[in-house]
This record gives C-alpha cells, structure tokens and sequence, in this order.
C-alpha cells in the first residue's frame, strides 16, 4: 500500500508508478482506467472539432443508437455529448407515442426531430423500435410492422438524398453480460430508474429479440445506410471505438493533424453482414 508519505510528496504519475512496482502493489487496473480516461479526453476533443466543423458546413448528422436493453447505449452517448456545444446538439429519446401520435404516419414523430444545419442529433432509441422492441413485446400489429419494414429503407434513401448524415449503430451485448448489468442496476439505488418491465422480457424474450433482430439488418442494412454493430460487453472499449467510428466518417478541418488515433478497431466495430459473429445471437 501507498503510505501517506507517499501520496503527500509525489507530484507526478509517473513516480507512483514507480513507488508501486518498488512495493509490489497492483496497479493494472488503475492505469488502464487512467489511459482509458486519457483516450477518451483527446476523442472527445476531436468531437469538439468535429461538431465545430459540422456547424460551419450547415452539415445534419443524426446518429442512432440501437440494441438490447443494458447494451450501453446511454453511457456512450453520454461520452460523445459531455462536452458538445448544447446549442448545436440534441440527445432524442422519445416516450410512447401519445394517442394522437398513435393515429399519424408512424414516422411524423421522428421526422421532427431531425436534425437542423450545423447540428447533431443523438437518438437514444429511434424508428427502429417498431422493427424490434414492438413486435416483440406485442406493442404493434402484424400489419404495422408490415407495413414499417417496407417503407423504412424508402424513409432512410429520402433522407440521405436529401443529404441527411445517417449513422446507425447497433450495441450488441451477450445474454449473460445483459443478465449482470440487470442485476447490478436492481442493487444500485442511483440506477433504479433504468430497469422497467420492459427490461425484465429481456432475458426472457431472448431468442425473439434475435429473430426480429436479424430480420431488421436482413431488410434494412443498405448500402447509403449501413448498420455499424458494436460489441459492448466491455462499455468503455464500445464507448472508444464508436467515437473513433464517428470520427473516421468525416474528413473535418483538423482531423489530420489530430494525435488522436481515430480509425475504430474491426474486432469491435464493424458493418453488419450476415455471416459476422455477433454476441447477442
């Protein structure tokens, strides 16, 4: 253990680390959380650039965040905005369609929500959830889902033609990893607010939450806009390597003379095709 002596004379990292390895203490984790940390500081300073970027350009960049339950979806979202401009980004997460809403053309709701010139918006779940939370737990009819898996890769050409920057990611995390993160928001009292009934099908509803899965990526994987499937059991290597991933999309004003390495890798991130191994199968 580090003595107080230790701690109150020591000004650098360097020189705790090397106060450890002369007393054998175990400092594996720490550094890891340590260049983790640093990492995702010089990232997010891309991001930075990046969104001033997007601004001056009038760019529209709306960027989905899609998987199952406890896949990590919020806390990386939470990493790419923590130090964004508020004025020229949203983070969109909508509840349950209101009865008026239940009566419109299912994407009206969305389609508000896109973004603006110059601005990014972060869906916290999207369209998508008619093509895999509703059928599954009954929320829509068969005829609706029909009728959605038709016209959404129609929706997503109109906007791409129309130059709409659409990044669909996919946050794939095994079933026993899903389980633990359950489990572990039960217990903590400051996460309480995550879990719903809804969550507790997870586990449950596994294998029907694959079926729809799979038939989603097989109707609207495209090629003006593909699904990016993130491995997540480890959140913060998901949270890196989506920003890296986000990053490598634009040639902005200062991305090549950024430090940073910014090209994501293959064995976390990936395009979908059908014979690539996924954990959440």
């Amino acid at each position: 253990m580090y003595s107080a002596e230790d701690l109150e004379t020591t000004k650098t990292r360097n020189r705790l680390i090397k106060i450890a390895k002369q007393k054998h203490i175990d400092v594996k984790k720490t550094l890891k959380n340590l260049k983790y940390e640093d990492e995702l500081k010089q990232l997010q300073a891309e991001l930075v650039d990046l969104q001033q970027w997007v601004m001056k350009h009038k760019k529209r960049v709306a960027i989905l965040f899609e998987g199952r339950d406890a896949a990590g979806k919020g806390g990386s979202i939470k990493r790419f905005t923590e130090h964004l401009n508020p004025r020229a980004m949203r983070v969109v997460a909508l509840n349950k369609p209101t009865e008026v809403e239940r009566g419109q053309w299912y994407f009206r709701r969305y389609i508000k929500e896109l973004p603006e010139p110059g601005e990014i918006v972060f869906f916290d779940r999207s369209w998508y959830n008619r093509a895999v939370v509703e059928p599954v737990m009954g929320f829509c009819t068969d005829e609706q889902y029909k009728r959605f898996m038709i016209q959404v890769p129609e929706f997503e050409h109109m906007l791409y033609e129309d130059g709409v920057l659409l990044i669909k990611f996919w946050f794939s995390i095994s079933k026993d990893e899903q389980q633990k993160r359950f489990l572990s928001r039960m217990e903590n009292p400051l996460k309480k607010w995550k879990f719903s009934p809804v969550d507790m099908k997870g586990q449950e509803l596994w294998d029907k939450y694959t079926y729809f899965k799979e038939e989603m990526f097989s109707n609207t994987h495209t090629s003006f806009s593909p699904w990016i499937i993130v491995k997540t059991n480890s959140k913060k290597t998901a949270r890196l390597e989506s920003i890296k991933y986000v990053l490598s999309r634009f040639d902005y004003s200062r991305r090549n003379s950024s430090k940073a390495h910014l090209f994501p890798d293959p064995n976390v991130i990936m395009r979908y095709f059908r014979n690539a191994e996924q954990i959440d199968n």
